[in-house]
């Protein structure tokens, strides 16, 4: 099963309203679990044979997860800041990994607030399954916000970056 697949997978449960689904093949096992409208969908993907070290750092995460989601409505910016942010373009993660800003820990940063970018330059990467995806702008402007902490997992469809397009 490629990236591809696995992201119909995930848009499929979402609208389906199904909570959880597991789906089990001969080289990996995917699990899906959503919950209300309210609080983001929490998605695992593992493959199999899974080392103990990557078990513990999977319940971590189920650990972790509670408490972001928690923290998550302090942050949410008033109705007012919502409309200042309308005239931005948003550029959402495309896959469900672990977010980077630089391609390895001794590079420069992809970019910056404030830098300005052309369609088709790398903005970050995203680890997925040990594979590391370039994801690249769509757009040209300027790099308004920065959305996501370096090293932090992201879910598919998570805002990364804020765009000011003129």
């Amino acid at each position: 099963m490629d990236l591809r697949e696995i992201q119909n997978l995930i848009k499929f449960v979402a609208k389906s309203g199904a909570t959880e689904v597991k789906l089990e093949m001969d080289d990996f096992k995917i699990t899906i679990k959503t919950t209300d409208s309210h609080t983001p969908e929490i998605t695992y993907v593992q493959q199999a044979p899974v080392p103990m070290q990557q078990m513990q750092h999977m319940q971590q995460m189920q650990h972790t997860a509670p408490q972001m989601q928690q923290s998550s409505p302090s942050e949410v910016p008033a109705p007012v800041a919502a409309e200042e942010f309308s005239k931005y373009i948003t550029i959402k993660s495309p896959i469900i990994g672990t977010f980077y800003r630089k391609a390895s820990p001794d590079k420069a940063v992809f970019v910056e607030v404030g830098t300005i970018i052309a369609k088709g330059d790398v903005l970050c990467v995203i680890e997925a399954m040990k594979l590391f995806n370039e994801i690249e702008s769509e757009y040209s402007g300027k790099i308004i916000k920065i959305l996501a902490d370096d090293m932090s997992p992201v879910e598919y469809d998570q805002p990364l970056f804020l765009i000011d397009p003129s």
